[in-house]
């Protein structure tokens, strides 16, 4: 295994997951610094990187961020780059100008595949895979069609935008059977999203009811060397993204992370979120080629960085790295929300999952970042203000990809 100090740079620092993988590879005894477009970022103020270094928008001057990128890996004497968000597409779509050091990204063409929603499901299928229906759609005359059709058959779907981040655009279906909505209402209530086209595509997938299963796995030329699954309780909305992060014994899952990989040869950071119902059937929903949260279930004593640098000797022991403590995380800010609507379990439930888990961005030896939220959550709302989106949104308004060349 490593001996000797690498010098680690992280982009996408705003992220909670890129805070804990700084201070992972911090205390392995790496030197980590960031490179982040945002002026304030949790990365930016913590203990456990070295320097962090703001940089152009990836999404907006996507040339300048590789070049900058380049310098810096340079300047720095860098040996591995680590993106965590979705400016994992500008830096592969960059691979040429990156060549000082390992940079853990596949090529874009492949990050895009996994990323549409659509897409991912064509793949799956191809592979031979189980999967829920799912409708390509690209027009709103097939939007209008897709939707009559599901009403006149009695279907519960979802739509949601090929491509998206965080759920936060997803239309779910009433609660209530299908059935017992009048066609009209159904019709009238699902009405096309603004600026449908064939290059902002939407999904219409079947709706599967059962328990939300979300992954996180490390895998190298096909073969899985890091693994967590972890319960996704509660969430920003009813389909939101995950603040509470439990640790699942979840076989069948593992099972189905290694098809995928020994089916497509896949290197890199990957997550997966599924529904599975009653019958024990794993439905892959969506794919995000990139860190996930599940991140948060490792400790320092499990060894994850040695699977994002040296996974060939992981391979060869077969060995998988995956959570040996009852770590269960949250996102303390908007578990907080949740109490509001606690769900299943209720509000005694809730409070049990909150006292029990640990603050993914606090810690007494780390503590600016959790006060670096604050800052954070108001330069979103001054975004959001000024280019009248959400404040989800703008909390990756310049780093997203949505398919452009």
């Amino acid at each position: 295994m490593i001996t000797e100090a690498r010098h680690i740079l992280i982009t996408g620092g705003r992220a909670p997951v890129a805070l804990e993988l700084a201070r992972l590879f911090k205390a392995a005894g790496h030197r980590v610094y960031v490179a982040e477009s945002a002026e304030y970022h949790l990365c930016r103020v913590s203990s456990a990187v070295e320097a962090s270094f703001r940089v152009p928008a990836p999404r907006h001057h996507p040339q300048a961020y590789v070049q900058r990128l380049a310098a810096l890996t340079e300047e720095l004497g860098i040996h591995c780059l680590i993106p965590t968000c979705e400016e994992i597409f500008y830096v592969s779509a960059g691979l040429e100008h990156l060549t000082g050091c390992c940079v853990l990204t596949p090529e874009r063409s492949i990050l895009a595949g996994l990323h549409h929603k659509g897409e991912f499901m064509i793949l799956l299928r191809s592979l031979g895979f189980k999967v829920p229906d799912t409708v390509l759609i690209s027009s709103t005359e097939e939007w209008r069609r897709a939707v009559k059709q599901a009403a006149d058959k009695g279907e519960q779907r979802v739509y949601k935008p090929a491509y998206s981040r965080f759920a936060s655009k997803v239309i779910l279906p009433d609660k209530r059977s299908a059935s017992t909505i009048p066609h009209s209402r159904v019709t009238k209530e699902v009405e096309p999203p603004a600026g449908l086209s064939a290059g902002a595509p939407w999904v219409s997938q079947e709706y599967i009811q059962g328990r939300a299963v979300c992954t996180y796995s490390i895998i190298h030329e096909g073969t899985v060397v890091a693994h967590a699954a972890y319960d996704s309780r509660y969430r920003t909305g009813r389909s939101g993204a995950s603040v509470y992060f439990e640790s699942l014994e979840h076989p069948a899952a593992l099972e189905w992370v290694q098809r995928f990989a020994a089916a497509t040869g896949f290197s890199g950071q990957i997550g997966f979120d599924f529904i599975e119902p009653e019958n024990g059937t794993l439905y892959p929903i969506e794919c995000n080629p990139r860190a996930t949260s599940g991140i948060h279930l490792f400790s320092s004593e499990d060894g994850l960085t040695e699977a994002l640098l040296n996974p060939g000797l992981l391979v060869q022991s077969g060995t998988i790295i995956v959570p040996r403590s009852a770590r269960t995380a949250m996102l303390t800010l908007p578990m907080l929300g949740c109490g509001l609507k606690p769900g299943t379990g209720g509000l005694r439930s809730w409070r049990q999952a909150l006292l029990g888990a640990a603050d993914v961005v606090y810690r007494k030896d780390d503590r600016r970042p959790a006060r670096e939220q604050f800052r954070i959550v108001y330069a979103a709302w001054k975004t959001s203000r000024r280019h009248r989106i959400s404040i989800t949104e703008a909390l990756t308004e310049d780093i997203e990809w949505n398919g452009e060349a």
